[in-house]
Formats: structure tokens, C-alpha cells, sequence
């Protein structure tokens, strides 16, 4: 296969992947909210071949979700793909012009709060609408809420993303889907694996504090 083909179908394979995830990987977090990690796919999509990318696969998966197990219809569509595009876009946006550790490290935080912001302010306008919900109900959530959930979910998907992204393009260098680059860093920052994993953890212990299992 050429580099565009090989391209073409590396993306399609995130695509099922994310669509598989969103499906069976939901876990109940709090009230209606669930967490899945799909959008960890998303966004290694766009630190591996840039934003557009991010884009492609959200859109992909948003419409096939729409179409099969989603009964929010068009307004959830465009709130799937709000969330995961002011996620996956912004970090992966910002690897692209600082295509080295650190930029990853600020891509991901920068990610998790613009997301975390963007769908504080889309709950309160959008969930009355296709929740049925009453403004005032969501007022009252948006704390206790829609802000511990948003600000979990994007630390899950940050620190996922972080420890999964060399692994993930380390295979696909092997099997020849992705390019090798020019320069390879060599250096290993282990401190930063470390913050990651430990976000993680904090994340899962609180999702289970949540569910009462601990």
C-alpha cells in the first residue's frame, strides 16, 4: 500500500475503533452522565496525522452513533461532536506547532480546560432541550454536577491519551502505517508519565468513590 492508502486506512480503523469504544466502553458516572473513552481514539487520530483528522473521526463516529444507538437525535450529535472536537481538536492543534513532549503535555491540559468550559456552557443551554429538563434543574447541577464530571472525564482522556500515544504510534511504525520520523527523541521525561498516571488513578479512585465500590 502507498502512504495514502496505508493513511486512508489507518483512519478507518480509529473510526471503528471509536465507534466500538463509544458502544460498549460507557460506565455510569453520575445521574444520566457516562464516561467512555473514545475520545482518547479521537485525539491520538489527531496527534498522529493532525486536527483534520480529529475532525474526520468525530464527525464519522457521531453520525454512525446518531443512526444506530443514539436517541437524542441531531441535537445529540452536535453536542458528541462539540465535546470531543473542543477536546481532541485543541490538543491536537497545538502538538502539530509544538510537535515535541512538552507540547503534548500543554495540547492535553489546554484540551481538558477549554472542553471542560465549552461543555459547562453547552449543558446549560442544550440539556434542557433534548434532557426535557427544566433551566433551572440544570442551573442547580451545573456545580454538583456537570463540573466534576466534565473536569473527570477530560483528566481521564488526557492522562489515557498521554500514556497510550507512544505505544500506539511505536505499533503502527512497526506494521508501516504510520512513517518513522526524521528525529526521534530519545529522552524519556518519566516524571511527566508519572503525573499522568497519577491523574489517572485519581480519576478511576473518584469514579468509584461515586459508585460507592470504595
Amino acid at each position: 500500500m502507498n502512504s495514502k492508502t496505508k493513511k486512508i486506512t489507518t483512519i478507518a480503523m480509529l473510526c471503528a475503533l471509536t465507534y466500538v469504544v463509544m458502544a460498549v466502553g460507557r460506565i455510569p458516572v453520575v445521574l444520566f452522565l457516562k464516561y467512555d473513552p473514545s475520545d482518547v481514539i479521537v485525539t491520538l487520530g489527531g496527534f498522529i496525522f493532525g486536527p483534520m483528522t480529529s475532525c474526520i473521526i468525530s464527525f464519522v463516529v457521531a453520525t454512525i452513533e446518531m443512526i444506530t444507538v443514539s436517541d437524542t437525535g441531531i441535537i445529540g450529535w452536535l453536542m458528541n461532536v462539540v465535546q470531543t472536537l473542543s477536546f481532541a481538536c485543541v490538543a491536537a492543534i497545538i502538538y502539530k506547532k509544538k510537535h515535541t513532549l512538552s507540547g503534548a503535555v500543554i495540547g492535553l491540559i489546554t484540551g481538558w480546560i477549554v472542553s471542560t468550559a465549552v461543555m459547562m456552557l453547552w449543558n446549560y443551554l442544550i440539556t434542557p432541550i433534548y434532557m426535557g429538563y427544566p433551566r433551572e434543574a440544570v442551573v442547580e447541577l451545573l456545580l454538583p454536577a456537570f463540573l466534576p464530571f466534565n473536569l473527570l472525564k477530560g483528566g481521564l482522556n488526557a492522562s489515557i491519551t498521554f500514556l497510550l500515544y507512544k505505544p500506539v504510534v511505536t505499533v503502527l511504525r512497526k506494521t508501516g502505517f504510520v512513517p518513522a520520523p526524521e528525529q526521534t527523541q530519545k529522552r524519556k521525561n518519566r516524571g511527566v508519565l508519572i503525573v499522568a498516571f497519577l491523574v489517572l488513578i485519581t480519576c478511576i479512585l473518584f469514579v468509584l468513590s461515586l459508585k460507592e465500590i470504595i
